[in-house]
């Protein structure tokens, strides 16, 4: 088989070296990928939103298979673009990738469906919005409506916070027109979790959760970013957390894409709170997250490409999907300045790596058969063991045998979930 991976991250890094084990695979090509994939796949220079080029190398080239990534493209309506050529594909259709793309959608649709989330108001208008954080007070979440790299969403703790985010976003055009409209919700309090989750429209088979680490700096201070490190599974969700989540959320979310003529396939990700009134949506994904799938996917014992390919046919529920009961844990060395201004090019040496340990390539090209920096996430440093504790002792063991200027890191990843288990 020929498959096709759209995107370039560290996401897909991971997604590519999974798919790989499937021994059907003759061939796999990322568009665009990174220089730190080479060794896993052919680079095709094509961009994830170019999506007529991507529709027609796919169809040149014959792909047996096409694994969209990214939340851009589909959004965009490439599912819907290969499916017309005959190409199958993992991800979404447009119609249904809404459910990330317009967050003013998805907080119309829970509220529809009774679906538990935070109380909410969407704005368009911007002096409406301000008077309504003035009436409602801080603390306060602010979010664009639609996509904004993980970056488009501020907890803000004063009045003042909060005005200025609607003003960055609606006035000033921060994240372009995915600032245009504007959810306002009430802040909510509890652990975060994140669960992504294998579906064909009719069947949910939740992956093993994971808890993401969202600020740039250590103890949870600084800028929002895309994620600086992950650790799974995540101790607050429990069995029955899981079981709760299942019927009061997970299955009322396809059952309601259906309601609405928008079957969801693919991954649907449930970004969630556990309050003192029990779980709380905060976001979907109509895809992988990032990076959450480069702790998730190590854990994952059956094979991707089948699962992947179940989604699409319709027939999950007679397909297995078997996680590992190991814990894992990632560790991402970015730019120093990231999620803000940075600089790149820097040279980065890795280490020999042992069985139980990964490094997922998320922003980097090669230059003279140099690997140098080429982002603001460069690596994902990933350690699969028996115990939570022993996975984040040995990513950062890995992580301190990287050789890269320009690198930083959080040196807490994990510490929260260690001590909700006690293994601190």
């Amino acid at each position: 088989m020929k498959i096709a991976v759209v995107g370039g991250g560290g996401r897909e890094h991971a997604i590519i070296k999974k798919i790989k084990e499937n021994s059907s695979v003759e061939k796999i090509y990322a568009l665009p990928g990174n220089g730190g994939m080479a060794g896993d796949c052919e680079l095709v220079p094509i961009g994830a939103k170019e999506l007529d080029k991507i529709v027609e190398f796919c169809v040149n080239e014959k792909m047996d298979y096409v694994v969209v990534a990214p939340d851009d493209p589909l959004v965009l309506g490439l599912v819907d673009l290969l499916e017309e050529k005959g190409i199958p594909a993992f991800g979404p259709k447009k119609d249904a990738a809404i459910i990330e793309g317009s967050k003013a959608f998805s907080k119309d649709l829970m509220k529809k469906y009774n679906i538990p989330t935070a109380k909410f108001e969407t704005f368009t208008d911007m002096d409406k919005a301000l008077s309504y954080i003035d009436m409602m007070g801080a603390p306060i979440v602010v979010k664009a409506s639609g996509l904004a790299l993980g970056k488009g969403v501020v907890v803000a703790m004063t009045v003042e916070e909060a005005k200025e985010a609607v003003k960055e976003m609606m006035l000033d055009k921060k994240f372009g027109e995915s600032g245009s409209t504007v959810v306002i919700e009430e802040f909510l309090e509890g652990p975060e979790v994140s669960v992504l989750s294998f579906t064909d429209g009719k069947t949910v088979v939740p992956m093993v959760s994971s808890m993401d680490h969202k600020r740039a700096l250590d103890n949870d201070e600084g800028l929002n970013t895309g994620g600086m490190g992950t650790v799974a599974p995540n101790p607050y969700y429990t069995a029955d957390i899981a079981k709760v989540c299942m019927d009061t959320i997970f299955l009322p979310t396809i059952n309601a894409m259906n309601a609405e003529g928008r079957t969801f396939k693919g991954c649907l990700y449930f970004g969630l709170m556990i309050t003192k009134d029990g779980p709380k949506v905060i976001e979907y994904n109509s895809r992988f997250g990032d990076p959450e799938t480069q702790v998730v996917l190590p854990l994952l014992e059956s094979d991707l490409l089948t699962i992947m390919k179940a989604t699409t046919d319709g027939t999950l529920a007679e397909t297995e999907v078997k996680f590992s009961d190991k814990s894992a844990c990632c560790v991402i060395v970015a730019s120093k300045g990231y999620p803000k201004k940075y600089e790149s090019g820097f040279e980065i040496e890795l280490p020999e790596l042992k069985e139980n340990e990964e490094i997922y390539v998320a922003g980097a090209k090669l230059s003279d058969g140099k690997l140098l920096s080429a982002g603001g996430r460069v690596l994902g440093v990933v350690s699969v063991n028996d115990t939570l504790k022993e996975a984040v002792e040995n990513a950062y063991m890995v992580t301190s045998k990287v050789r890269f200027e320009n690198g930083y890191s959080r040196k807490d990843i994990g510490r929260r979930a260690l001590l909700v288990k006690g293994d601190n």
